[in-house]
């Protein structure tokens, strides 16, 4: 049977460094992402990241944060799935891409439910980070209000 993998990626008019802060650094990922963290993403660490849309809170485990070019993650992705995230960021000067895999999951009802969901996660998440940092906008902002309860 086929995996299913989830690819996204997106290009920021800002330095690698810059980039790779706003993704490590849970107060500037409050800014567009999370409403909280529990702490910076590091090698070895588990943080806590909660959401303002969600009363839930997801456990990250970090694999290895080689900085500023990658961070590697594991987390309950899927309901009782613990499925790990790569970010890989490239420097191409002025400006960084920044590219996410997450995997993977069986080619089934409950993989494209999953890969459905968190692509469309991903891509938020890209979309937010770059908003952020290029205009200092939180797209996040009463985004998901018609998610509450």
């Amino acid at each position: 049977m086929n995996h299913l993998e989830i690819k996204a990626a997106i290009q920021i008019a800002k330095p690698i460094q810059e980039v790779f802060e706003a993704i490590v650094d849970p107060q500037k990922m409050s800014n567009y992402f999370i409403a909280k963290g529990s702490a910076r993403m590091e090698t070895g660490k588990t943080v806590t990241w909660q959401f303002p849309e969600f009363p839930d809170q997801f456990n990250i485990t970090v694999l290895s944060v080689s900085a500023p070019s990658a961070i590697a993650f594991e987390w309950e992705g899927a309901k009782d799935h613990v499925l790990k995230v790569d970010m890989q960021l490239q420097d191409k000067g002025a400006a960084t891409v920044v590219r996410i895999t997450e995997g993977t999951m069986p080619n089934d009802e409950e993989g494209i439910k999953w890969l459905r969901g968190n692509t469309e996660g991903w891509a938020n998440f890209l979309a937010c980070l770059k908003a952020y940092l290029e205009y200092n906008i939180n797209l996040r902002t009463g985004a998901f209000d018609y998610m509450k309860g």
